[in-house]
């Protein structure tokens, strides 16, 4: 696939650069800074856009500004925001723009590369990637709501869910049969009070707009 990188710092720039290289995909375009990030998006129109969230000149959002643009300039674009640390207002911000084609992972995961080039993939094909410490800050966090009522396999389930891995997957994290997987799922969403005609991906990309709006205590 056709990537555009934007990574402020060069050693991991050119080891991203490398490492996807070296797994086959082509990377089109590189930005050091936030407003390199939209000329090379538009010039290019990869598969895939790879993100930092704080990128100069400011070191706060660039990145993340950038993603949210470039997904408005051209709907559907598939970004993977890099981020040092959790940041839930970030994650929410970019969950509240459309869940389909979109990751948010924290840098460390760049050196499991298995993981990450897992996430890149499912990202690119319009699926979603979350961090699982992302998750647990978005799950955590939220007080008096829905999830309350949910029994601890529940939520396991639903962060499983969130993270974007299909039942199968799930069954076999949780060492469970994916009917009873099937069964889990279905007592969430109807906890949640999500239209039970939400289906396979559909509904998990449901669960993280839900979880994304959700307000904070």
């Amino acid at each position: 696939m056709r990537v555009v990188i934007a990574e402020d710092n060069a050693l991991l720039r050119e080891g991203l650069v490398l490492l996807l290289t070296s797994a086959g995909h082509e990377v089109v375009a590189v930005a050091g800074t936030g407003p390199e990030v939209m000329p090379a998006v538009l010039e290019h129109r990869p598969d895939i856009a790879v993100l930092d969230v704080r990128m100069p000149p400011g070191f706060r959002d660039e990145g993340l500004r950038a993603a949210l643009e470039a997904r408005k300039e051209i709907p559907g674009l598939p970004v993977l925001v890099l981020s040092q640390y959790v940041e839930e207002s970030y994650a929410a911000e970019l969950l509240g723009g459309g869940t389909s084609g979109v990751g948010y992972l924290l840098k460390d995961r760049v050196g499991r590369v298995d993981e990450f080039l897992d996430a890149l993939e499912r990202v690119a094909g319009g699926g979603t990637a979350l961090d699982p410490e992302v998750v647990t800050e978005l799950l955590t966090r939220r007080k008096n709501t829905p999830l309350d009522s949910l029994t601890p396999r529940e939520r396991e389930t639903l962060k499983l869910m969130a993270e974007g891995h299909d039942n199968a997957t799930i069954a076999k994290t949780l060492v469970v049969t994916e009917r009873a997987v099937h069964k889990h799922i279905g007592n969430v969403f109807l906890k949640l009070g999500l239209p039970p005609s939400d289906s396979g991906h559909r509904r998990v990309l449901a669960v993280l707009a839900y979880l994304a709006h959700t307000p904070q205590a």
